[in-house]
């Protein structure tokens, strides 16, 4: 295990981490030149598309370190036996020359919403490359990752990217890695991701300071599931860190967690592509085909052994807290099965993502998913759709709250139709977040009357070079909509944020309802402050009013809070606005005679209307619900 070292690279978003690992895959010769296009690891269509890491990328790469002759005998120089003034250092040059290292790499994402995937990346490796952007300078998520790494006790390598842009300022980012991360400035790198410059270099440094492996071959198989994926052929693919033993081929398996039994179908290791090799030893990372059809008996942090072997299970994952929640509702009644059997592989291939049953009666059947932000919503809703071939309705997403009843039990609610009756309720807590902004000094007034219009609770203000650091709280409600994008915007581009679940506090809560043609369409209600209420219910009427189709009869929208748990039927109408028939000239046939001909014809329609307003449906298109989810 001498010569493998196991590694990630973590970073904010689009700081370079991708470009840096097709550096790597082009250096190390994993993937020829002419086949190696841009974010080469990022093989979804979306990531492609979005120039965003959304998955966890393994790749294992073959590196021949190479020092000058000079650097080497330096290293490597000892005392001649028949002459203590001459040193002997050949055979020991030529061993280390023609050492090959294997480098076992995970790229990881760096958005705040799939800072999951970075965790159970780092469960893996012994170290990591830390990115930072000379453009940019230390994010939000930055620190975020350092603080991961450095809880798991990671040997962390400090890296400046982006030296070859004319507006680089990398004496000002070595600085802010100095005195906010506590780094020596010989221990930081420079690198230009895209020309190749100090990239070499940086591989060197991996290999001489990312420690090897810790393992035993020895011992029985213990392995470490950290993703996995389905494959028609190969059942279920799980990717494993080996920290004990060895498997192979045929051997037959069982996972701890879940008491399941298997035989290995195939192993191998990532080149990105799956390749297979005789067997996975103590300290490698590759992967399994289980041969698994069931998608349920193989999860992200089980431990792999062999049949009949009794070891300590490793130490898995902590299970990852959904912040957001919305229904998914397929727009043909018909896909719930195909729903339902999509989210289990997707699943497999998205550990944070959860979701559980739900009815609506203006969609039907579908599922209540969880996800870790707005932007993970986004992403399963498109891959979804994409991968799966479905079309699919969201629902307004929503927090999950902590509903104390009158008995003293408590229970979490995600959805308003989950409201138990308003006299059963003494109190409802709503989560909040310890958040961090990093922007430029001169943004700080922008963004922090931005977050003045919220409610948030501002703590310290702490400045380090030409960045400032704003540590906040706030509910998680204000910020799962478009608090991202508005900061984005406050800030031109330059601020970033990240946070991570507090606690639970008192709110005083209505349930708002949205009624169109006098009927609660569910999928629209919301659990919402008091105070916001009659804001939002007006917003999302009017918008209502924009996107849903003239009908042949008067359409009604109204907006109302309390709801049936009251005693007062739909509760009391804050907002309402009307969508306009259709008038269709039924007099246009009469060429004339008396005017009680026509009097007849439009009292004729005028009945027909009201009874069409009173028996008629009215379709809500998918347009209707997407557009309302941001207000």
């Amino acid at each position: 295990m001498k010569n493998i070292r196991n590694l990630s690279i973590i970073a904010h978003i689009d700081h370079g981490k991708s470009t840096l690992a097709d550096r790597f895959l082009e250096i190390t010769g994993t993937v020829p030149k002419g086949k190696l296009t841009p974010q080469y690891l990022d093989q979804l269509e979306l990531e492609r598309e979005r120039g965003i890491t959304i998955k966890l990328a393994p790749v294992t790469m073959h590196y021949k370190i190479q020092n000058s002759k000079h650097e080497t005998l330096n290293k490597f120089q000892k005392p001649n036996h028949q002459n203590s003034n001459r040193f002997e250092s050949r055979d020991l040059e030529l061993e280390f020359a023609s050492s090959e290292y294997v480098l076992n790499l995970i790229d990881t994402p760096g958005h705040a919403d799939f800072s999951y995937e970075v965790s159970r990346s780092l469960s893996a490796v012994e170290g990591v490359v830390l990115l930072v952007d000379a453009t940019k300078g230390v994010e939000a998520q930055t620190l975020s990752n350092f603080f991961i790494a450095k809880e798991q006790s990671l040997t962390i390598i400090p890296a400046i990217n982006k030296i070859d842009l004319p507006n680089a300022q990398i004496e000002k980012v070595e600085e802010q890695l100095i005195s906010s991360l506590g780094f020596n400035k010989n221990d930081i790198y420079r690198v230009s991701a895209k020309t190749g410059q100090g990239v070499r270099e940086l591989l060197d440094g991996l290999v001489e300071k990312i420690p090897e492996p810790v393992g035993n071959k020895e011992k029985p198989l213990r392995a470490l599931v950290f993703d996995s994926f389905y494959d028609q052929f190969k059942g279920v693919v799980a990717y494993v860190r080996v920290f004990d033993g060895k498997v192979e081929e045929q051997a037959k398996i069982k996972f701890l967690g879940t008491s399941q039994e298997s035989e290995v179908v195939s192993v191998g290791y990532f080149s990105p592509e799956l390749r297979e090799k005789n067997g996975l030893n103590a300290g490698e990372i590759g992967w399994i085909a289980t041969g698994l059809k069931e998608v349920d008996k193989v999860r992200v942090g089980d431990t792999v052994s062999l049949f009949k072997e009794e070891v300590e299970p490793l130490i898995g994952y902590k299970e990852s807290k959904p912040m957001v929640f919305a229904g998914l509702f397929p727009i043909n009644r018909d896909d719930f099965g195909l729903l339902k059997d999509s989210l289990e592989k997707l699943k497999l291939n998205d550990a944070s993502l959860s979701y559980e049953m739900d009815n609506s009666l203006a969609l039907g059947f579908g599922v209540r998913a969880g996800f870790l932000g707005m932007l993970h919503m986004e992403v399963v809703q498109e891959r979804l759709e994409r991968e799966f071939g479905l079309e699919l309705i969201i629902s307004s997403p929503t927090v999950r709250y902590k509903v104390i009843k009158v008995s003293g039990e408590a229970i979490f609610v995600s959805s308003p139709s989950d409201l138990p009756l308003h006299q059963e309720i003494r109190q409802i807590l709503e989560p909040w977040v310890k958040g961090s902004i990093i922007s430029t000094k001169e943004f700080l007034g922008s963004v922090l009357e931005l977050i003045n219009s919220r409610r948030v609770e501002v703590g310290d203000i702490e400045y380090f070079g030409d960045k400032v650091k704003i540590s906040c709280e706030l509910p998680l409600s204000e910020i799962v909509a478009d608090f991202y994008d508005k900061l984005k915007t406050v800030s031109s581009g330059f601020a970033s944020f990240d946070y991570e679940l507090a606690d639970f506090r008192p709110i005083d809560a209505v349930k708002l309802e949205i009624l169109v043609a006098k009927e609660p369409v569910d999928a629209l209600s919301q659990i919402i402050p008091k105070e916001k209420a009659y804001r939002v219910g007006k917003a999302l009427v009017q918008k209502l009013k924009e996107v849903i189709p003239r009908q042949q009869f008067e359409v009604s929208l109204q907006a109302a809070i309390g709801g049936p748990s009251t005693g007062s039927g739909h509760g009391k109408i804050i907002a309402a606005e009307r969508i306009p028939a259709f008038r269709k000239d039924v007099t246009a046939k009469l060429y004339g005679g008396d005017r009680t001909r026509k009097d007849k014809l439009l009292q004729k329609q005028k009945l027909g209307k009201r009874r069409m307003k009173r028996i008629g449906k009215v379709d809500i298109p998918q347009e209707a619900f997407l557009s309302v989810l941001k207000i």
